[in-house]
């Protein structure tokens, strides 16, 4: 008896400090609860997602295999909406899989690699992302503005130095955030309420010290959607002007549809994904599930709206999506 009290008087601190202090977890198994407070209805919340990605597959194939295939496609434009088409595809392939999985059959485990893959690819393609709809602006407003220099200003080799630009910023400025994560200690709640690995998500569950890990984050955010949505704004601020002195009602409302329709997908782009960074800063009174379905549908109906917007709209791309799938 008195041995197992000296051991009893042993444990118990033991199991106090274990319980009490920010013991590290070398890569532990972290659990997604998909959207909180509605986990009965979860499996309802999944057919709308599950939607959205069928229509971000289909039409983002369908615009790569038209545009690969007819030479006479290959234009700036259409170069400039295969990228767009290509990171579409990789963003929502990133999210819809395993969010529809925790929220269909209950597969709430997710790696400590894996959650930081996932991490990575959500947030550089996004930027990719941004990045391709500035360089499609400039095109808009090269075409628009300056219809007779379009080809030499954005001819093949111009066109690949911007892809590659769009590439390389967006891995080294989110590379930094798994490699940060990875210095953080956990403790035992390792519950990421959300459908997917989200950085902050993750980060809001470290013990040890996370203010590089949130300045870092902020930063990157505040670059990448401030520059770029600067860009965006003044190039389509100058095709409007020029839109406004063209003559004749039906080629200036043309105009204005064309543009109308971009700036809605752009809109709907920035304007959720900027209201899921900010929630996790300043927004503690947003309620949480409102929070964490905007921040899945912000990353899979741009993808599913893309390829209608930018691509069935344009008359060369409808002729030829009509001519691949007409049947005599």
């Amino acid at each position: 008896m008195t041995l197992v009290s000296f051991l009893s008087s042993l444990s118990k601190p033991l199991v106090m400090a274990l319980s009490n202090s920010s013991w590290r977890l070398p890569q532990p198994s972290f659990f997604l609860v998909g959207v909180p407070g509605l986990e009965e209805s979860q499996h309802w919340i999944a057919l709308p997602l599950g939607v959205l990605y069928f229509l971000a597959l289909v039409g983002n194939v369908t615009i790569l295999f038209i545009i690969w295939t007819d030479s006479s496609l290959h234009q700036p434009m259409y170069l400039f909406l295969t990228m767009l088409a290509a990171v579409d595809l990789v963003l929502a392939s990133s999210t819809a899989p395993k969010a529809l999985a925790v929220l269909l059959v209950q597969a709430h485990e997710i790696g400590y690699i894996v959650c930081l893959t996932q991490m990575f690819f959500i947030h550089a393609f996004s930027s990719m992302e941004s990045g391709v709809l500035v360089a499609m602006a400039l095109d808009r407003y090269v075409a628009i503005c300056h219809p007779l220099h379009h080809s030499t200003i954005l001819h093949p080799r111009v066109i690949r130095h911007i892809g590659m630009a769009v590439l390389v910023r967006g891995l080294l400025l989110l590379i930094p955030l798994p490699i940060l994560l990875q210095n953080l200690s956990f403790c035992q709640s390792t519950i990421i309420c959300h459908a997917y690995c989200e950085h902050m998500a993750v980060v809001k569950l470290a013990c040890s010290q996370t203010t590089v890990n949130q300045a870092y984050g902020l930063a990157v955010a505040l670059l990448v959607v401030g520059l770029d949505v600067l860009a965006i704004g003044i190039s389509y601020a100058l095709i409007l002007q020029a839109v406004l002195k063209v003559q004749g009602g039906e080629a200036r409302l043309k105009a204005f549809s064309t543009c109308g329709s971009h700036v809605c997908v752009i809109l709907v782009f920035y304007i959720p994904g900027m209201f899921s960074f900010l929630t996790h800063r300043f927004g503690h009174h947003v309620p949480h599930h409102i929070h964490v379905l905007l921040a899945t549908l912000y990353l899979l109906v741009p993808p599913a709206l893309n390829p209608l917007v930018y691509g069935v709209k344009t008359r060369q791309i409808r002729q030829r999506v009509l001519k691949v799938f007409y049947i005599k």
